[in-house]
């Protein structure tokens, strides 16, 4: 890490923009920064210790349960350095979001893999205009069946 102080980088974590979470290998939440707060409307306190299923849809938990205990199991994802994950999440209030995060296996000191960390940024606003970019393009261009 060269000259910088490990304050300044834990100090960095906690107040950046997007969203930082690390779950432990049970998948409960160990850590959560304020872009976590913003984006998911609960405090760090609020879910400390809870699992990670407070933000997954119903429908997308199970899997998420597969991956994620295939992953620990194997001490690998088969996510890389550059997958870009796109799903659904939801917030405090019940309110769904798209999200797109990346991920990182973290292992211990004997080399297991022990928790997982996310970076997480709410794509709800672009998706929304890309849609809405999308269905103007379809309304501007001609149906050759229609006469």
């Amino acid at each position: 890490m060269g000259d910088l102080d490990p304050v300044v980088i834990l100090a960095m974590a906690a107040r950046a923009p997007d969203g930082l979470v690390i779950v432990d290998r049970e998948g409960l939440i160990r850590y959560w920064n304020r872009g976590a707060e913003r984006i998911f409307g609960y405090s760090a306190a609020e879910v400390t210790g809870r699992d990670l299923d407070v933000i997954i849809p119903e429908k997308h938990r199970q899997r998420h349960t597969d991956g994620f205990v295939a992953a620990m199991a194997a001490g690998t994802s088969t996510y890389g350095d550059n997958d870009l994950l796109a799903v659904p999440a939801l917030t405090s209030d019940g309110s769904a979001i798209s999200i797109e995060f990346s991920v990182v296996l973290l292992t211990d000191s004997e080399g297991r893999a022990s928790h997982v960390g996310a970076v997480i940024r709410d794509v709800t606003a672009r998706r929304a205009q890309e849609k809405e970019v999308r269905r103007r393009l379809l309304e501007a261009t001609p149906n050759p069946t229609a006469s």
